[in-house]
């Protein structure tokens, strides 16, 4: 693949995973989702329009806002409210991305670094676009004659999301009342059947961070990126059926499988940040080098 194609391709990917913030988007018409004045999401009018029925837990916009009711007034009330909602959506299928209901829950708070004010099962994130967290380990070996080879993980044909596309090694959503190093070594562990005292030996290096729309809603998440380096006599298994298969691919190769549409696009973006980091795309080689930097790192 020519150079100028690659990177044309690898830009249109950073523009569609960052596209809630380009002009056009829905975010003008969004509504504000906010708990105790401090903004936690966003609603798309569609969706705001749903919950004007449940007045005992969401009150009148107001200010371009959506929020709870005054009196649920601690985590457990908000989960709680929020649960029989989302319960009664998805019995009715007012959407289709609960459906996909997975009894995962996940925390919402503004900042990764603050307490969170209530939890949401999982499939239920992007209908009020709360910041979602995950863990991607990046495997790769080290020839003895120095050249980089990465593991890559080709997701089941039976995942709800992106089935038979190109994933990293091992990744996962954040649950709630799971650290981020906890969360590493259980996915190492049940995608890939590396030992724990193996995986926690990755090294947290990096966030990626996008946001972006489609007609499932809001999605805002950020990615905790690990490296681990495997021995080379090492090779990861299936283990929980969430992958097929992994392949060991020299790193150009890697490198060109991302302009392509065989990629998870946001395990891509965590591949272009392993490429950037370790030298593989260099600004005097790349035009586009400061562009691919920041389209990695957007926080909303």
């Amino acid at each position: 693949m020519a150079n100028c194609v690659w990177t044309e391709k690898v830009l249109q990917l950073l523009h569609r995973m960052n596209n809630f913030y380009l002009p056009g988007s829905c975010r003008a018409n969004c509504l504000r989702f906010e708990i105790d004045g401090i903004k936690v999401g966003w609603i798309m009018p569609h969706v705001a329009s749903q919950l004007a029925c449940y007045g005992d837990v969401f009150q009148k916009p107001l200010g371009g806002a959506l929020s709870l009711c005054n009196n649920l007034d601690s985590y457990d009330k908000r989960s709680e409210a929020m649960g029989v909602v989302l319960s009664n959506l998805r019995r009715d299928s007012s959407f289709r991305c609960l459906k996909g209901w997975r009894d995962e829950r996940y925390n919402v708070m503004d900042k990764f670094s603050d307490p969170p004010v209530m939890w949401m099962e999982r499939a239920a994130t992007s209908l009020f676009g709360v910041k979602r967290y995950g863990v991607h380990i990046n495997g790769y070996t080290v020839s003895e004659s120095g050249d980089v080879y990465m593991w890559l993980a080709r997701r089941s044909l039976t995942k709800q999301t992106y089935p038979g596309l190109l994933d990293n090694m091992a990744a996962g959503g954040l649950a709630a009342g799971m650290s981020i190093k906890q969360t590493l070594v259980k996915e190492c562990q049940e995608e890939a059947c590396i030992p724990e005292a193996l995986a926690e030996k990755a090294h947290p290096v990096s966030t990626v961070s996008y946001t972006y729309q489609d007609r499932e809603g809001v999605f805002s998440e950020s990615q905790f990126v690990f490296d681990l380096e495997l021995p080379l006599a090492f090779k990861p298994k299936v283990g929980d059926g969430e992958v097929q298969a992994f392949y060991l691919l020299p790193i150009e190769k890697v490198k060109e499988l991302l302009a392509t549409e065989d990629f998870k696009p946001n395990c891509a973006m965590v591949v272009l940040d392993f490429l950037i980091r370790h030298s593989f795309i260099e600004p005097d080689r790349e035009p586009f080098y400061q562009e691919f930097v920041s389209g990695l790192h957007q926080a909303l």
